[in-house]
Parts: C-alpha cells; sequence; structure tokens
C-alpha cells in the first residue's frame, strides 16, 4: 500500500473507533498529528488552501447567513406585527408593547452562559440546532396569543432558545477560518440582517394587503409569526443535518482534507475547541481589563439598536407615512445596511484594519440619529433618509464580534469573554425600548438624543480597545524577539489563552 493511502485509512479509521484520549490542556485539532502527521500551514500551497475555502464557504456560508437573517427578522416581526393590528388585538395598554420588546433580551440573558457553557461542552452544531428549531416553534407560538401575558411569556422563551446563535456562530467562524477570513465571514453572515430587514418587510407588506383585498380568517400578523416559524424549523432540521461540529465529523471534505482544513488554521493559535472548563481562564477573561470594554460597548451600542430594532415602524409611520408604507419604506435601510456591512468585512480583513473600517460606518450611523433628533416630523423624505443613515451603524458591533473569534483564545476564555458580551448586549437591548416612552410619542426626544450620546461613548470606547491590542501586541513581540526564546511546540493547538500565547498577534 502507497503511504498516501495508508495516511487516508488511517485517518478514515478515526471516524469508525474511538479516537485517542486527549488530555484536558489539548484542543481537538491534536488528532490531526495523531500517526506522526505534522504540516506546516506553509507547506498547504495556495492552489490547495483556495479549494479548501470555496468548500468550506460553500458549505457553511449558506446556511450560517440563512439562520442569521431568521434570527433578525424573527426578533422584528414583533415591529412589523405593531403596524398590522397587534396592539389592537391583543388590547396593549401604557408601555406594554415597550415590555413586549425587552422581554425578549430578559430570557437571552438569563440562559447567554449556561447556553454558551453548553455549547462548549456538548457538540457545537448539534447543540445550535437544538437551539434554532425550538426557536422556530416558540415564534409559531406566538400566533395562538391572545393577550399581553401570553405574549410576553412567548417573546421569553424565544429569547432564550436565540441566545446560542451569535455566540455559536462566532465559535464556529473561528473553528473554520483563518484570522484574516474571519473578519470578512462575520461580516456576510451577520449582513443577513439587512437582508432580513427586506425581505421581512416585503412579506409583511404582501401579507397586509392581501388580506386587505382579499381577506383571511385569522389577522394579517398572525399569518405573519406562523410563516417566519415554520421556515425557521425547516432550516434548523437542514442545519442539524448538514453542519460539522468540527472538521473530524465533516460529510463535505474528505479525510484527508478534514487534517487539512485543521493544518490551515494553526496560524489563528486557538484550535478547534477543547471541551474541559478550566478555572483560571474564566478568572482570566474576568480580569482582562478589555473583557470590560467590550461589554460597555456592548451595552452602549444595543440602547440605540434596542430602541430602533422595536420602533423602526412606528418611527417611520410617524414621520407622515401611512402603516402600509411603513413596512415598505423599511427595506431600502436593509439593503443599505447589507452594502455597507459587506464592504466594511471585505475591506477591514483586506487592509487588515478593522477598527478603523469599523469607525465609518459608526459615524454615518451617530449622523442619521443626529439627523433625526434635530428634523421635524413634517421632514419625511429627510427623517426617512435619516432611519437609512442609522442603518451602518451595526459595523462596529461586528468588529468586536470578530475580535472574540479571533483575538481571544482558549476554549473557557473564548466562552466566557463572548457571554459577557452577549449579555452586555442584552443589558442594552432591554433599555433601548424603554427609552422610547409612550409620554414622548411621535417624537421621542429623549430617546433619539440618548441614541447619538451612547454611539458617540462607543466611538471612543473603539479607541481605547484599538490602544489595548496594540500594546499587548508589542510586548509579545518583545518576548518573540528575546534572547534563547522558542516556541513552544504545537502551542497552537494546547488550549492557551491569548495572554499565556506569546505567538497569537492581536489583530486590530
Amino acid at each position: 500500500m502507497k503511504p498516501a493511502e495508508t495516511e487516508v485509512v488511517n485517518i478514515m479509521a478515526e471516524q469508525v473507533v474511538v479516537c485517542p484520549k486527549l488530555s484536558t490542556n489539548e484542543d481537538e485539532a491534536m488528532r490531526a498529528f495523531d500517526n506522526g502527521r505534522d504540516l506546516d500551514v506553509r507547506d498547504i500551497d495556495d492552489a490547495t488552501n483556495a479549494r479548501l475555502l470555496k468548500v468550506i464557504d460553500k458549505n457553511l456560508l449558506p446556511l450560517l447567513c440563512l439562520i442569521y437573517g431568521l434570527n433578525f427578522v424573527d426578533k422584528t416581526t414583533l415591529s412589523y406585527a405593531s403596524v398590522m393590528g397587534l396592539q389592537t388585538d391583543l388590547n396593549l395598554q401604557g408601555n406594554e408593547y415597550q415590555w413586549l420588546g425587552s422581554i425578549f433580551y430578559f430570557g437571552y440573558i438569563l440562559v447567554e452562559y449556561p447556553s454558551s457553557y453548553l455549547m462548549q461542552r456538548f457538540p457545537l452544531a448539534k447543540y445550535s440546532s437544538f437551539n434554532i428549531i425550538l426557536w422556530g416553534v416558540t415564534l409559531t407560538c406566538f400566533a395562538a396569543v391572545n393577550n399581553f401575558a401570553g405574549a410576553a411569556t412567548v417573546r421569553f422563551f424565544l429569547g432564550v432558545f436565540e441566545a446560542v446563535v451569535t455566540p455559536g456562530f462566532t465559535t464556529l467562524t473561528s473553528r473554520w477560518y483563518t484570522k484574516h477570513e474571519q473578519g470578512r465571514r462575520v461580516g456576510f453572515w451577520f449582513s443577513c440582517n439587512g437582508v432580513a430587514n427586506v425581505v421581512g418587510g416585503l412579506i409583511a407588506y404582501g401579507i397586509s394587503r392581501g388580506v386587505e383585498q382579499h381577506g383571511a380568517s385569522i389577522q394579517p400578523w398572525r399569518i405573519l409569526f406562523l410563516s417566519f416559524g415554520l421556515f425557521t424549523i425547516a432550516v434548523g432540521m437542514a442545519f442539524l443535518y448538514y453542519v460539522p461540529d468540527n472538521q473530524w465529523n465533516c460529510r463535505f471534505l474528505s479525510p484527508a482534507d478534514r487534517v487539512l482544513a485543521v493544518q490551515r488554521i494553526r496560524g489563528n493559535q486557538q484550535g478547534i475547541g477543547n471541551r474541559h472548563f478550566k478555572m483560571y481562564q474564566f478568572k482570566e477573561a474576568l480580569t482582562d481589563p478589555i473583557t470590560w470594554a467590550f461589554a460597555f460597548f456592548g451595552i452602549a451600542v444595543n440602547i440605540p439598536f434596542g430602541g430602533i430594532t422595536t420602533f423602526f415602524s412606528q418611527i417611520i409611520r410617524n414621520s407622515g407615512y401611512t402603516s402600509q408604507q411603513s413596512l415598505l419604506y423599511a427595506t431600502p435601510g436593509g439593503a443599505f445596511q447589507t452594502i455597507v456591512v459587506i464592504l466594511n468585512g471585505i475591506i477591514s480583513d483586506r487592509l487588515q484594519q478593522r477598527i478603523y473600517v469599523s469607525f465609518v460606518g459608526m459615524i454615518i450611523g451617530l449622523l442619521g440619529a443626529i439627523l433625526l433628533a434635530a428634523l421635524p416630523l413634517s421632514n419625511s423624505p429627510g427623517r426617512l433618509a435619516a432611519y437609512f443613515l442609522t442603518q451602518a451603524s451595526p459595523t462596529a458591533f461586528i468588529a468586536l464580534l470578530s475580535f472574540i473569534s479571533t483575538n481571544v483564545a482558549g476554549a473557557t476564555k473564548k466562552t466566557t469573554v463572548g457571554a459577557i458580551y452577549m449579555v452586555a448586549y442584552c443589558v442594552g437591548n432591554i433599555i433601548g425600548p424603554q427609552t422610547f416612552q409612550q409620554s414622548d410619542a411621535p417624537r421621542y426626544i429623549p430617546a433619539e438624543i440618548g441614541i447619538c450620546c451612547c454611539w458617540g461613548a462607543c466611538l471612543l470606547d473603539l479607541f481605547l480597545i484599538r490602544y489595548l491590542y496594540c500594546k499587548r501586541n508589542a510586548e509579545k513581540a518583545r518576548i518573540r524577539s528575546a534572547p534563547g526564546y522558542e516556541k513552544a511546540e504545537k502551542s497552537e493547538f494546547k488550549d492557551l489563552t491569548d495572554r499565556e500565547n506569546p505567538e497569537l498577534v492581536y489583530v486590530v
């Protein structure tokens, strides 16, 4: 038997027999070195690397993009429903609608760390699929609610099951792509928020018009929840079947390519996962100042997001448009966001300057917020354009998501930092809808001024994060250039944290 054939047979055997037991300090990627196999990432030629990247993109990105779009549209269905008769049909009083916007994030925040721990402990794709299917079932149940209590209960559990999506996809991206590919890929799947805004608005408009012209046995907003919920269930089942937990149980790669797919990400200095909880990494995450700079940003940037996501249909309607027009006219904002986010990912990876590039989107969003606060309700085109500009603001939020993917190493630390960031995301989204008080309608001046202040603070926080990363890169460079320094063998696959591994260079 030829050597190459022997290697393939040995690799294939790992799929049908019990794999050698790894130590708690080793990453799942260490299986690539069984039977003496070892390749430097430089040994993988450009053609092979391009071929692998194309196969991985083709099989992972479409489902990641589709599900992340559903993740957004499922949350914003409430905003569409608010101008389709939901508030009247459920007899919502006072600030009860605002609380429906916030209570989603109480469910999210309650399970965020437990869910992140389980995501590390159990197979990533299977655990994610379980939650996706259950969130689809929960969204479908919203079509049956008849009062505030029922709606609040469904919204709470919707948050519980959607909590896995963003941290799960961030982790999945870090396991399959090199650090200079990740910013673009995170941008791709996050950009589907904008696509979902376009598609969701068009579907909501179509249902509203259809019911108006032809009638229906149930209210149009109930049809909307049923449609999105059932489709989410179907996509969750597809995710369960197609998406692998890691390279070792991947259907779309040959046994030899599975090893190459692991070897090509050696430069990330992170590996593909370790299922053991490590207390020292947990403590490092809690004592790392960058963790809390992330947390501050997560709260500050999402107070505006939470308010706008819940109230964008009403913001447009209060600017002089009809309810149906507010559904239709929201869609260009989604298209604008998609274009900005994709360009942000491509340019930031090409220039290797994620923070500076993401600044541009934040500044455009801040300009839109300032115009919303300044323009009178009578200036309908100006306020609509201002709303569109606010949709460029997620670029910096995406940059920090990609930093968790590329710059935070150690499985337990990555899980912990990701959970803290998403808890902060929830806190911001809980506060956000509450800034739009009924007593301030239809102008909502305090909320609009608050959006400007929050995004201004975010810009300063981004400067701080970049400064800290650059300072640490300089310290690591001094360590690597010191006399007698030697890189630890296979350090990239030993589940080291970013601070204890001198070879990990932070992306900025």
